[in-house]
This record gives C-alpha cells, structure tokens and sequence, in this order.
C-alpha cells in the first residue's frame, strides 16, 4: 500500500493548486484551501488497503458509480448525505479506478470552492 500510496502522491501532487500535508498517519491533498483526499503514509483509512477522498454535491450518475463500486465504501453519514468515501485496493489495476476517483475529487473541490 505504502508503494500505491506513494505513487497516487507524486501523481496528484504535480495537478494544479494541489498542495500536500501530513494528516494524522496521511497524507492529505488539497486543492486550495479545500482537503480533497487522504492518502495512506502509516495507515490505511478503513482498513491497511484503503484511502479516502471527498465528493460534496455530486450529480446522481457519480451517486450510482459510488453505489455500484463494490470498492467504495461510505466513511460518514447515509449514502444519500455522505460526503467521505474509502476505496479499497486490491492490486495494480485499482490504481487506475483510484486515480479517477481522486480526480472526480479534485474537480468537486473547485466545484465546492466556487460555491461559497
């Protein structure tokens, strides 16, 4: 996981206005002012093989994907009104699902940003 994680970091890191900072055993990413996502440093999120992101406002077809992703699973709230979700990885193809959710994120924190 540490290796997965590690990746996904450098990855997201060079998006733009994304910023980095130790979380309690993480790390969190930011866009902005606005934490977008928590990658796994000494500790996983749900379990050992997870990591979490936010999505605030989502449409109803990103609602389904969430429903439908056997991955994902709901950090806080009901799944109408969640707004943190953990994805669990299992292997080197679910990098490529975590990088779009994390994308998916990173769009929505702009969108959040905007908002207010």
């Amino acid at each position: 996981m540490k290796a997965w994680s590690a990746a996904l970091v450098d990855e997201v890191a060079g998006w733009p206005q994304v910023s980095t900072r130790p979380f309690f055993g993480f790390t969190a990413l930011y866009r902005g002012d606005k934490m977008f996502a928590a990658l796994p440093r000494t500790r996983g999120w749900q379990s050992a093989k997870s990591l979490a992101f936010k999505l605030e406002n989502r449409a109803s077809s990103v609602s389904a994907r969430l429903s439908q992703d056997s991955r994902i699973r709901i950090w806080s709230g009901s799944r109408q009104k969640a707004r943190w979700f953990a994805f669990e990885l299992s292997g080197d193809p679910d990098l490529h699902d975590a990088l779009d959710w994390l994308v998916r994120a990173y769009d929505a924190a702009a969108k959040s940003k905007k908002s207010r």
